[in-house]
């Protein structure tokens, strides 16, 4: 009966480690997959934004070449592409900054940064150059 007397209050302490090795787990466990969860966002961000901006440039690219000197952000400016409905639900736009130019003798070199933002926040800037005639 000493034995057992000995022993007593083992098991409560036994149990109460174990418990907190599990919480320590757990709370390691949720940390990293909170962490997945950002990462994933981001990468969802980036790669929306950067899918918009191609898309844009392209489309740019198929329309007639607007003079700096011509370019009114109102009544003679460079076309926005449509962007899907579900993407203008989650707060993206596309915009377009009037072109800046570099002109020499023979022709006119154009830089068009477009900005993609999410919820006013910008998520994307980006350039293309186009030659005028």
């Amino acid at each position: 009966m000493k034995v057992r007397n000995s022993q007593k209050g083992f098991l409560l302490i036994e149990i109460l480690v174990g418990l907190a090795l599990v919480g320590i787990i757990a709370a390691g466990f949720i940390n990293g997959l909170s962490t997945t969860f950002k990462g994933v966002t981001v990468s969802q961000e980036r790669v929306t934004a950067e899918s918009l901006a191609k898309s844009q440039i392209e489309y740019i690219k198929v329309q007639d070449y607007i003079p700096v000197a011509e370019y009114d952000p109102v009544t003679n400016c460079y076309e926005l592409i449509d962007i899907p409905a579900d993407l203008v639900a989650a707060g993206y736009t596309v915009e377009i900054n009037p072109p800046e130019a570099i002109i020499s003798d023979v022709v006119e070199l154009q830089s068009i940064t477009i900005a993609i933002k999410r919820n006013a926040r910008g998520k994307l800037i980006t350039s293309v150059y186009r030659v005028g005639d």
